[in-house]
C-alpha cells in the first residue's frame, strides 16, 4: 500500500504536470485530452465491474454446491449416528 501512495502527485508536482501538458498539447487541446482520459477511465471500471460481477456470479454457484454437499453430508452423518444410538440401545 505504501508504494502506492509514493505515485500519487501533490499539489505541487500536480501543477508542474498540469504546465508541460499546456505546454506540449496547448490549451485548446486539454479538454480532449480529458474527455479521452476520463472515458478510458470510465471503460476501465466497467471492464473491472464486468468481471467482479461475473467472479461472483460463478463463485455463487460454487457455494450453493457446497452448500447442497454440506447439507448432505450432515444429514447422512445424522442418520449414522441415529442407527449408532438404536444399536448401543438394542
Amino acid at each position: 500500500m505504501e508504494h502506492i501512495l509514493l505515485f500519487i502527485p501533490s499539489g505541487g508536482e500536480f501543477m508542474v504536470i498540469v504546465f508541460f501538458a499546456l505546454l506540449f498539447f496547448g490549451a485548446d487541446a486539454i479538454p480532449g485530452l480529458a474527455r479521452t482520459v476520463g472515458k478510458g477511465m470510465r471503460e476501465f471500471k466497467k471492464a473491472t465491474d464486468d468481471i467482479k460481477m461475473e467472479f461472483e456470479n460463478h463463485t455463487s454457484d460454487i457455494k450453493e454446491e457446497l452448500t447442497k454437499m454440506t447439507g448432505n453430508i450432515e444429514k447422512k452423518g445424522l442418520d449414522i449416528k441415529r442407527k449408532i444410538d438404536e444399536e448401543l440401545k438394542d
